[in-house]
């Protein structure tokens, strides 16, 4: 990473290769995630297929079946309830993992988490760019410049367990962080530029539970002992109050799983001081990672994606009539074009301004292909696609369409590009396993002082 030194030199190294604890912990989750990637897909794949069937009617008519409590503008549509509620667990998860990896990760040191907190960055910047030089002219399509910002990190994933892609343990990392940065990048475009008639009073009343949260959260031993279990009786009701207070204040209630996220600790407590997570001892973001991941890619994301991808494409002549849309050309450009693009020239800009250079292991090609790979947009892009064009409107049907042909076109490029690298890797990770001492860690982390 930038401000890691090399071994052959005193120049910093881009992508260094993770501790070992950190390429298990990593790895444990990708792998978890592309399950739920598999999931998004069958989910997306049934609801495209409903919506443009002879029973495309009955699929509309589920959507938008409304059922809720008005008096706290929780009556909602069967589809605003999946990406109003489930996705706030998304992005709780979301929360949770960034903190994780900027308090206990190989991210808490700067060196490390510069390069790809910048990919991020730049990642978000280009293809937005690229959407509003497209739409410049049209002031109401260009409302929609933030819908080509986002990675589906699940998605993305889901494309590499096909491939059955070999990459090296850093550029898995590189990926995962990418993508949970520019989702948070993306949960903050949201909250800003998004929110809608926001209401001062709920927003106030929502610190209550927030704050009362955090507190419980933070001194889970003192209150609650050693149980994992004894949470749950006092933080979950906290955190649907302030999932509740959020939405009824105007700002999308997806933000509130974020701040949730960012309120467990990381560190657990050692004698009444923090301590760092360890196997056995995990924190209770740990925990709390633990119980809801399956929760979030086994259903929300996979529910969410199925009442949110479902358009009428309406035949050959609407597929026609969108590709004529600014709004697809601008989603597709910023996805396939722009994605690669940011990344690839913010890392490039890194390694220049800090005299770095990538890992011996590793080559630009590869980054080429995670960076195609993270054109990837799908959760977030239909999220903020309905949030900008409203469900049910020509340009909201436009821009799936143009997710969805996005999404594919750079499944498709990516996977040309890591194929080419793939059998590189596989025989390197076979050596690896097999310089494997008797304490069963490779001699590769080691030989790099992990």
């Amino acid at each position: 990473m930038a401000g890691d030194e090399s071994a052959k030199g005193t120049h910093p190294v881009v992508l260094q290769r993770s501790s070992y604890p950190e390429y298990l912990r990593i790895t444990e989750i990708l792998r978890k995630e592309t399950v739920g990637g598999i999931l998004l897909l069958i989910a997306s794949a049934i609801a495209i297929i409903w919506a443009n069937s002879p029973f495309a009617d009955s699929y509309f008519a589920v959507r938008d079946v409304e059922f809720g409590y008005e008096p706290w503008h929780l009556h909602l549509s069967v589809g605003t309830w999946a990406s109003d509620g489930l996705l706030a667990v998304f992005f709780f998860l979301t929360g949770l993992e960034l903190k994780r990896e900027f308090v206990a990760g190989d991210l808490r040191r700067i060196s490390r988490a510069i390069v790809p907190v910048a990919a991020a960055f730049g990642g978000v910047v280009v293809p937005a760019l690229i959407y509003a030089a497209v739409n410049a002219s049209s002031p109401d399509t260009l409302r929609g410049w933030a819908i080509p910002t986002a990675t589906d990190i699940a998605f993305a994933l889901a494309v590499l367990a096909v491939i059955s892609s070999h990459l090296p343990g850093a550029l898995r990392i590189f990926l995962l962080t990418l993508a949970v940065v520019d989702d948070l990048i993306a949960i903050a475009i949201i909250a800003f530029f998004y929110s809608q008639d926001v209401r001062p009073a709920f927003l106030l009343a929502m610190l209550l539970p927030l704050g009362l949260f955090a507190l419980l959260a933070q001194r889970r031993p003192k209150f609650f002992g050693t149980t994992v279990h004894g949470p749950w009786l006092i933080l979950l009701p906290l955190g649907i109050a302030t999932w509740a207070l959020m939405h009824a204040s105007g700002v999308h209630a997806t933000v509130a799983g974020v701040l949730l996220g960012f309120c467990v600790p990381v560190l657990r407590k050692s004698d009444g001081k923090p301590a760092m997570p360890r196997p056995g001892k995990p924190g209770l973001a740990e925990v709390l990672e633990h119980r809801f991941r399956p929760l979030s890619t086994g259903f929300a994301v996979p529910v969410f994606a199925f009442f949110s991808a479902g358009v009428a494409i309406g035949g050959p002549e609407g597929f026609a009539s969108a590709l004529t849309d600014p709004v697809l050309i601008g989603i597709v450009l910023g996805l396939v074009l722009g994605k690669p693009l940011g990344i690839l020239a913010t890392t490039f800009l890194v390694t220049k301004t800090t005299r770095a250079h990538l890992d011996p292991g590793l080559s630009w090609w590869d980054l080429l292909g995670v960076g195609i790979l993270a054109g990837v947009g799908f959760t977030v892009s239909l999220l903020v696609n309905d949030l900008s064009f409203g469900t049910g409107t020509e340009h909201d049907d436009h821009a799936k369409v143009a997710i969805l042909t996005a999404s594919l076109t750079a499944a498709l490029l990516s996977s040309v590009v890591l194929r080419l690298r793939n059998r590189r890797y596989r025989r390197i990770e076979e050596e690896e396993k097999i310089d494997a001492d008797a304490d069963g860690i490779p001699d590769v982390f080691e030989d790099h002082g992990n």
